[in-house]
């Protein structure tokens, strides 16, 4: 009774007096998030790549084994953000949760954000009262994007000396020095954009790479794994998936495509390098302060390794240089994420587990170097947080419908002590599915029969179970359903049936090693073509069908980046300001954009976005939306953001601000100029 009462004025007390009772400070906090990187990707998880900060962090600190994410970008930072799953938290729009910005703030921190946002807004208008970087999902490194800003207002990417990994650690140290003058406690959380595609590395760290990778990803694969069970973060006995059908073995690629694909991995070891070279000059400003002892730093990623081939240009040259860029290979991403099957997206091992290194010298108990092997997700992250500073996550927030965490403090694993998970981890994108309970992991591959396996003596998830152990499949299944309607709030066709298995699994998108590379987008040399109207430039984007009905399209969503995308307009094309009207019927979810560009060789969606107001009611409304542009190039109109479900849309237009018609679609109409 007296240490719950104590627990409860804990609680109850304000930080700032909390702490001055007993003269000692709360703990700064840096959180550390890449994007897309693999389990094996760096040196304390078996990796070759040089990352000897990481490496020391974990040495006098502690790493998580089974460190679970959601396997995509924008879910990874939601769950991150307000310890819910994604679409409990009201996805990228955050409009069921509180984040963690808005706590620490309220608790009295200075709060501040670098790097990439991938959400609604901007993070100015949920608790960071400093912000530098990217609103977008993915920018050139060297050459930015138009989505930048700080603190709130647009800001213009340099047009040299630029890269913005660097840039990130740049602002960071600025914050930190702008909270060091309130004598306030200071959280600063940096998003670095690295290792996601576009692979773009600077010179130097390129070069330091030099024609390590010939060896091909079989033989970099195996001594990761080496690696991993010498160093005691796998089980010696532990048995590696195998590899793919859809990976060919090294020596099996013709001699062009080993020398991309070396220059591929060449280039993803660049870009982490500089990443781990980055964290060092935050870990020296905090030792020259005298603040490392008592700063938590806690590093993630938000995904395994990306398999998506999706584009690359300038296959000649080396890509130190805002005009060349690589895509990801599936080859390597399988390497990248030993010793496990599968990739970004899926929620097998390969795509749901990644490093997390902590070091807290003042506040854990833990020997140095210890190995945690008990499950964790981010969810947990904003209740152990809340739980060190002693405060709670508010259970309402104004303009808000805030939903209960899902998370628990993890301080349980800080203090040496063992973790009692109070439900099984609920996993889902798009149409991956999987549950974590215990030792037992079901899991579904794109929508997909489900499978079964013991964790415990097979966390490669070699051996499917799920014949010899029915009916604790089934149970699983049926608590992912019930967790999918009741804690999730997703929709129902996010539990829809499984279909079966159609095996070996493939994906559009994976590379394809039958053919040498070439230059430009991989997804056109597929001789597919880019949809249903594709003699008109309109084309659906990828997890979209499109059906065509005189002059209504009908949509419907399957997964990330759904949408429709216009690829060239007529030259003659008069020039603007021109607007986008169109008649939509949505029954979906998330939010909508306008993308277009004004330069030719600008790929979408790398050029301007528009928010686009979206009801997912099924109700028509006509929509109206102005492009201030002079030319424009390319078009493409996203209505769901990634999530599933469909839409109709009637009498697409492009217009001038007078209303006279230039374009529509279906039906392809010549530019007013041209007639």
């Amino acid at each position: 009774m007296i240490l719950q009462t104590l627990a409860g004025l804990l609680v109850a007390l304000p930080l700032n007096g909390l702490f001055a009772e007993d003269s000692s400070r709360p703990p700064n906090i840096l959180f550390l998030m890449v994007d897309d990187l693999g389990y094996a990707d760096l040196g304390c998880y078996g990796s070759e790549i040089r990352t000897p900060h990481l490496d020391q962090l974990a040495e006098n600190g502690l790493r998580l084994s089974q460190f679970y994410n959601t396997a995509k970008c924008h879910s990874s930072r939601v769950s991150l953000l307000t310890g819910q799953y994604c679409l409990a938290a009201g996805d990228v729009s955050l409009s069921h949760a509180v984040t963690s910005a808005e706590v620490l703030r309220e608790a009295g921190y200075f709060t501040a954000m670098t790097g990439k946002w991938h959400l609604r807004q901007q993070p100015t208008d949920f608790g960071f009262e400093r912000y530098f970087g990217h609103l977008s999902g993915a920018c050139n490194y060297f050459r930015g994007d138009q989505t930048f800003r700080l603190n709130g207002e647009p800001w213009q990417v340099p047009p040299t000396g630029f890269y913005t990994t660097t840039a990130n650690v740049d602002w960071g140290l600025t914050f930190l020095n702008e909270a060091r003058r309130t004598d306030k406690p200071w959280f600063l959380y940096i998003a670095f954009n690295a290792p996601h595609a576009p692979l773009h590395a600077l010179p130097e760290d390129y070069a330091r790479y030099a024609g390590r990778y010939e060896v091909g990803w079989d033989v970099i694969r195996d001594a990761r794994i080496a690696r991993q069970k010498q160093t005691g973060l796998l089980p010696p006995d532990l048995p590696p998936s195998p590899r793919p059908e859809h990976v060919p073995a090294w020596s099996q690629l013709t001699a062009a495509r080993r020398a991309f694909e070396s220059r591929r991995m060449q280039t993803l070891a660049a870009m982490i390098d500089r990443v781990d070279q980055e964290i060092g000059r935050l870990v020296q400003d905090l030792k020259a302060q005298g603040e490392l002892d008592n700063t938590l730093i806690w590093f993630v990623s938000d995904n395994g390794a990306c398999p998506y081939d999706r584009r690359s240009t300038g296959l000649d040259k080396d890509p130190v240089t805002a005009d060349v860029t690589y895509g990801d290979s599936t080859g390597w991403a399988w390497a990248r994420n030993a010793p496990f099957r599968y990739y970004k997206q899926n929620q097998y091992e390969g795509g749901i587990s990644s490093p997390a290194v902590i070091h807290w010298p003042a506040g854990l108990s833990t020997p140095a170097g210890t190995v945690i092997d008990q499950p964790a997700h981010l969810i947990d992250v904003l209740p152990t947080l809340a739980d060190i500073i002693g405060t709670r996550v508010p259970q309402s927030w104004p303009g808000r419908d805030v939903r209960p965490v899902s998370g628990q403090s993890l301080k349980p694993l800080f203090d040496a002590r063992s973790l009692q998970r109070q439900q099984p981890l609920h996993l889902l994108f798009s149409t991956d599915r999987g549950l974590r309970d215990g030792d037992w992991k079901a899991v579904s591959f794109r929508g997909e029969s489900w499978e079964l396996y013991n964790l415990k003596s097979d966390r490669a998830e070699n051996v499917n179970l799920a014949g010899q152990h029915p009916q604790r499949l089934q149970e699983m299944v049926e608590r992912w359903t019930t967790m999918a309607r009741d804690v999730l709030h997703a929709p129902a066709k996010a539990w829809s049936p499984p279909r079966p298995a159609q095996l070996p699994h493939q994906h559009p998108e994976w590379t394809r090693f039958d053919r040498d590379p070439v230059d430009g987008d991989q997804r056109r040399s597929r001789g597919k073509k880019s949809g249903p109207t594709a003699t008109t430039g309109l084309r659906a984007r990828k997890n979209t069908k499109l059906q065509r009905e005189g002059n209504v399209l009908q949509l419907t969503f399957s997964g990330e980046d759904p949408g429709l995308a216009i690829d060239r307009l007529p030259s003659g094309l008069p020039p603007g300001p021109y607007v986008l009207t169109f008649e939509l019927a949505s029954r979906s979810q998330g939010r909508g954009d306008v993308f277009y560009t004004e330069k030719p060789g600008v790929p979408l969606p790398q050029g301007q976005r528009l928010p686009l107001a979206v009801r997912h009611d099924g109700v028509a409304r006509r929509m109206r939306v102005a492009i201030p542009a002079g030319r424009i190039c390319k078009l493409r109109l996203d209505v769901c953001g990634d999530a599933q479900g469909t839409a109709t849309i009637r009498d697409l237009t492009l217009q001038r601000p007078d209303g006279t018609r230039l374009l529509s679609w279906p039906a392809d109409i010549a530019p007013a100029a041209a007639r």
